[in-house]
């Protein structure tokens, strides 16, 4: 009786506040995005260039033409991007799975994960576009003519210049496919997590630490990229147009895509993708990990 009396404070005491979950989805994401920002600017890049192009290629035509630096073109809309997107999808999926522990015994199926991962990728994503809107065009702006640049200083020039230039709404550009992404990204990554976890903990001797947290992110890493793809050359396209004019809509594009480069093209880019998602799934996952391990260490 004395133990089944103790599992509800154990339960209670490891309750991370709301608060403090964002605040860690957020340095996590911030955290690995300062690695793997090269691969955005690679990733990017590939998908507004209509032909073919190698991830060496593009390396050598970057650091020929622009420097070593360029690679980290936009890393303040990059970070901004990780400050708001990662630490409310983040933040929101670690709350809700602190809520089921606090009124359910045993882990959520499958299919509650992916919902709790769609709901905080969605409202991750949609506060997170003005800092895509930016980082996209910073992470493309060098291949451009000179002439045609925009030039943005950072993040927040941008953020000042397209209200300006373009009006309020165009920092929500692309915001349809960005969503339709970010539910993909989060159900494959998130949720895939937390089952790759659990199927891998099953199955073998690997037990809760960094190695099982490397090996269930770059499981889940694989198949966000995947899955992601098409999603995510629609909305590079989309948020990178100069136009003013009714811009068209994420299906559209995939279909033209498709239609006008071929279908494997809407997975054009797929190892930079996969190069960033990947590591910056470990990156981002495993910190969070071992920051609400410390937490609950030393403040619990």
């Amino acid at each position: 009786m004395a133990k089944r009396n103790e599992e509800p404070k154990e339960k209670k005491m490891k309750t991370i506040p709301p608060m403090i979950n964002f605040l860690l989805g957020g340095l996590s994401g911030m955290a690995g995005t300062c690695v793997v920002h090269p691969m955005d600017v690679i990733k990017n890049r590939m998908q507004v260039l209509k032909g073919r192009a190698s991830i060496l290629e593009i390396i050598g035509a970057v650091y020929s033409k622009e420097g070593i630096f360029a690679f980290y073109n936009g890393l303040s809309a990059g970070l901004v991007r990780q400050a708001t997107y990662t630490t409310v999808r983040l933040g929101t999926y670690n709350q809700l799975q602190e809520f089921w522990r606090e009124k359910y015994t045993g882990r959520p199926r499958f299919a509650v994960l992916a919902f709790m991962a769609g709901t905080a990728g969605a409202v991750g994503a949609f506060v997170g576009t003005p800092a895509d809107v930016a980082l996209v065009r910073m992470t493309i702006d060098g291949r451009l003519p000179v002439e045609q640049r925009r030039n943005y200083k950072n993040v927040f020039d941008a953020f000042i210049r397209i209200v300006r230039e373009e009006g309020t709404f165009t920092l929500w550009r692309g915001s349809v496919a960005t969503v339709g992404r970010a539910i993909i990204v989060n159900i494959s990554q998130l949720a895939t997590y937390s089952q790759a976890k659990h199927l891998i903990t099953s199955r073998t001797n690997i037990k809760e630490g960094v190695a099982l947290h490397f090996c269930a992110s770059m499981m889940s890493g694989f198949i966000t990229a995947f899955n992601s793809m098409p999603f995510d050359i629609a909305k590079t396209r989309i948020q990178n147009m100069k136009t003013t004019e009714k811009l068209p809509g994420m299906i559209s594009v995939m279909m033209s895509i498709a239609k006008n480069e071929g279908i494997k093209y809407l997975w054009k880019g797929f190892w930079p993708t996969y190069c960033r998602i990947g590591p910056h799934t470990v990156l981002t996952l495993v910190i969070n990990e071992q920051l609400m391990r410390l937490y609950r260490k030393y403040f619990q």
